[in-house]
């Protein structure tokens, strides 16, 4: 399926100008962002995923390792509205349950694979020498594409959770870590920071009080970037076998495990499919909607 395929080396956000003059209407430019139709319908589309996810538990009525004597069983069986997969187990509770699970790696592998990005860029930033090791660093791991990644970290940890943590971590750390690197670079030519220079402010302060926070705008946007990117990524690990271990339901690895049954039972990959579809455009509308914003 090659709609579950990550992208070898994800885009970048582009690093804006600084804003010298204040929001339009004096509105921050986030929530000028995220009162855009264009943002509320992402939002709205991400929201009843997550919500499905979170409810899980009340929503389910099975548990989604729990097996029946109604495999395939279509749309519509009495205690099953979506069916049953090969074996007899509820598609609704393994739908929702699969979501839990993609939020759940999702929400930490992003952040930490953000908060590692920007450590080495700040640290790059602030020793030359530094700087040199952390950029072959980071050419090292975009050199592989993801998913050579994800079979090389599984080879040596297995399949489970945590490396599919590890894996969407490694592959964000040289993404956040580069575009900070280019906003600060950015920013350190301006006027401002040379005045600054100038009226006897340090280096650190100069970073941390002027540079970062008209550096910080790409970031906002990348990160919706990269929860797209590492829903992909998830899917295509455990579409693979190199996920999350059976019989622990992922959207991925129930789509993988209906593929076999596509034409006698069309049921068992729509709900992963609907699911993904909408996470994924829900997470690129907001993330449009942001880009937009803070360029102009």
């Amino acid at each position: 399926m090659t709609a579950l395929s990550a992208p070898s080396a994800p885009r970048e956000a582009r690093t804006p100008e600084p804003r010298t003059t204040p929001a339009r209407k004096g509105r921050h430019p986030y929530r000028t962002a995220l009162s855009s139709a264009r943002a509320r319908t992402g939002l709205a589309l991400v929201g009843v995923v997550v919500l499905a996810g979170l409810l899980a538990p009340v929503l389910a009525g099975h548990s989604p390792t729990d097996q029946s004597g109604l495999a395939l069983a279509p749309v519509g069986t009495p205690g099953h509205p979506l069916g049953t997969d090969d074996l007899g187990r509820d598609l609704l509770a393994r739908l929702l349950y699969g979501i839990r699970a993609d939020l759940g790696i999702i929400a930490v592998a992003v952040p930490l694979g953000a908060v590692l990005g920007c450590l080495l860029a700040l640290a790059a930033a602030l020793h030359p020498a530094v700087d040199t090791v952390v950029q072959r660093a980071f050419d090292l791991v975009l050199a592989f594409p993801g998913l050579i990644l994800a079979l090389a970290v599984t080879a040596v940890l297995g399949p489970g959770r945590l490396p599919v943590i590890l894996v969407v971590a490694l592959a964000e750390i040289p993404v956040f870590g580069r575009l900070l690197r280019t906003g600060i670079l950015t920013q350190r030519g301006r006027e401002y920071v040379t005045a600054a220079r100038v009226g006897g402010t340090s280096g650190t302060r100069i970073l941390t009080r002027h540079v970062l926070p008209n550096a910080a705008d790409p970031l906002v946007v990348q990160f919706a970037v990269s929860l797209t990117i590492a829903v992909f990524l998830e899917g295509a690990m455990s579409f693979l076998g190199v996920g999350v271990r059976p019989p622990e339901p992922t959207l991925g690895a129930v789509l993988s495990q209906s593929m076999p049954h596509l034409a006698e039972a069309p049921h068992f990959a729509a709900g992963p499919l609907a699911t993904v579809t909408a996470l994924v455009l829900g997470l690129s509308l907001v993330a449009e909607a942001l880009n937009r914003e803070i360029r102009r």
